[in-house]
């Protein structure tokens, strides 16, 4: 049945890009594009191309992340989006813009250095003072407002880096380009990679402190390099596609309904269906305004705040209900 599951999944994955690569203001068909210097293949090349790939290794990269956050810290509530995750990450692109640094490399590595820092203040707070899950999400909420209005600060700051910044804090593809996508996608493969070869750690870490513990696991030096990954992922996603909301929360409660919550089958199918996610957003923000572009960001954000309240008004349901 879940082999079934990953197949069905696999061909929309595939729809989806090929949709992608060939639907928008020009209409390309593969059969379209007659030679190297063409228009129609300039187009394919340097916009549809990484345009697509951008919006499958970060719907992967965010679901993925919020499937391990999730996960370490016990909460079904936590993402990257909504604990400062993703706000750490605006603020380390914001910073490096700022100091004139606009390299693909420089941006991505800012990015995963402020993902890190949001990802390691909850984590003190939720382990180091023995927070409760709640706390944890409230503290996330506050930290993501104070990181979102550094952000601006700088912006008011540094009038350049505000007009840079304008599609970067909605969140969209629209100026994708390989410079930022080619070492957004190598720390994305790679914390993806990490992931899965210790997707058995993680297991036993989901277990509870006291059980992974006696296990013989190493629970709080495996629990900051879970959190590191995770934050490795989100930022270089955040780095290419900006500050897409809620793709780490919706996405993997979508997995565990289809697949379960097995870590070995949550991972991958919160890869394939958050790839899955973005770019269909992406291709109906492209499509439903034409002439003119919807931010995938807005999209998402509309689809995902219904979502969260309703996970919020369940959970109250089922405490209610014990």
């Amino acid at each position: 049945m879940k082999r079934s599951r990953y197949i069905i999944a696999a061909a929309v994955c595939l729809l989806a890009a090929v949709a992608s690569l060939s639907m928008g203001q020009v209409v390309i068909w593969p059969w379209d594009i007659q030679g190297v210097d063409t228009v129609l293949c300039r187009i394919f090349l340097y916009a549809r191309l990484p345009r697509t790939l951008a919006c499958l290794f970060s719907g992967a990269a965010l679901a993925v992340s919020g499937a391990v956050m999730q996960s370490v810290l016990g909460n079904k509530l936590a993402s990257p989006g909504i604990i400062g995750v993703n706000a750490g990450a605006g603020l380390g692109v914001s910073l490096c813009c700022a100091f004139g640094l606009l390299s693909g490399w420089a941006v991505s590595a800012s990015a995963f250095l402020g993902s890190l820092i949001a990802a390691a203040i909850i984590t003190l707070i939720a382990y180091g003072s023995g927070a409760s899950k709640v706390t944890v999400i409230l503290s996330g909420v506050a930290l993501n407002s104070i990181l979102n209005a550094a952000s601006e600060a700088v912006c008011v700051l540094e009038p350049d880096v505000s007009v840079m910044n304008v599609d970067f804090r909605v969140g969209g593809f629209s100026a994708v380009s390989y410079g930022r996508l080619v070492p957004a996608s190598a720390l994305i493969a790679g914390a993806l990679l990490a992931l899965f070869l210790f997707r058995n750690e993680l297991e036993v870490l989901t277990l509870g402190d006291d059980t992974a513990g006696g296990l013989g696991l190493r629970v709080k030096a495996y629990r900051f390099f879970f959190l590191g990954l995770a934050a490795v992922a989100a930022g270089a996603a955040v780095s290419v596609a900006g500050l897409l909301g809620f793709v780490g929360l919706i996405v993997p409660h979508a997995a565990r309904k289809m697949f379960g919550g097995e870590i070995g089958h949550l991972l991958p199918a919160s890869a394939i269906l958050g790839a899955i996610l973005v770019t269909v957003c992406d291709l109906l923000a492209r499509l439903l305004f034409m002439p003119y572009e919807l931010p995938v960001g807005v999209l998402l954000s509309a689809i995902g705040g219904p979502v969260f309240i309703i996970l919020l008004l369940r959970r109250k349901g089922a405490r209610s209900h014990v």
